[in-house]
């Protein structure tokens, strides 16, 4: 059973920064991609920001420049570091994994509420 659990996340005033961390369970390998997604209220839920176990990374438009996402594949960990926030950041965090094999991302985490006041 794979799971992942995030962690960091909260309120914080336009300009701030938060990080964001999720660990990989229940494997013993390496997913090979680690991404963050976000969904805000009556929004699609989209991609932020993957990563692989190469280290090859993909950003959205949107947060290029801002935020970056980095993995310690010994422990199966990805961590995004979001600065300068805008309101428009605000939204539910999730983190997902994609192994070896999976054609897509078939695990994620509970979600992460990040908030950004203006």
């Amino acid at each position: 059973q794979v799971q992942l659990v995030e962690s960091g996340g909260g309120l914080v005033q336009s300009g701030g920064s938060l990080k964001l961390s999720c660990a990989v369970s229940g494997r013993t390998v390496s997913a090979y991609a680690m991404g963050w997604f976000r969904q805000a209220p009556g929004k699609q839920r989209e991609l932020v920001a993957d990563i692989t176990s190469g280290g090859s990374t993909n950003y959205a438009d949107s947060v290029k420049g801002r935020f970056t996402i980095s993995r310690d594949n010994a422990e199966n960990t990805v961590c995004l570091q979001m600065n300068s926030l805008k309101p428009e950041d605000t939204a539910v965090y999730y983190c997902a994994a994609q192994m070896y094999g999976d054609a897509e991302y078939m695990y994620w985490g509970q979600g992460s509420q990040v908030t950004v006041s203006s």
